[in-house]
């Protein structure tokens, strides 16, 4: 099984920056594509980054030029650099995973973490 957790969320002031990491772990070969998704109170959960093994990376519109996405793909990790946060930003910030390869050869698709929690506010 895959295990995501997800650290760096809390409270920050508009035009601040914040750091998330996720953590995925369980006996693992590979990972295909990592990436953050958001949901704030009320609406859908939505894409914000997502970033393949091999490196291609998609962003929402609305983070372009303010998020960063990263992965580092030996300590199975991906991060979220975040700046210029608007009070839009606000909401739970979730690492996904689409597929994972177990070293026994399981596949495990579409996995969540918790979530951390993103205010962005004065």
């Amino acid at each position: 099984q895959v295990q995501l957790v997800e650290s760096g969320g809390g409270l920050v002031q508009p035009g601040g920056s914040l750091t998330l990491s996720c953590a995925a772990s369980g006996s693992i070969f590979s990972i295909n594509v990592m990436g953050w998704y958001r949901q704030a109170p009320g609406k859908l959960r939505e894409l914000v980054a997502t970033m393949a093994s091999g490196g291609g990376i998609t962003y929402a519109d609305s983070v372009k030029g303010r998020f960063t996405i990263s992965r580092d793909n030996v300590k199975n990790m991906v991060y979220l650099q975040m700046d210029s946060l608007k009070p839009e930003d606000t909401a739970v910030y979730y690492c996904n995973t689409d597929r994972v390869v177990s070293r026994t050869g399981s596949y495990y698709f579409n996995s969540w973490g918790q979530g951390t929690q993103v205010t962005v506010s004065s």
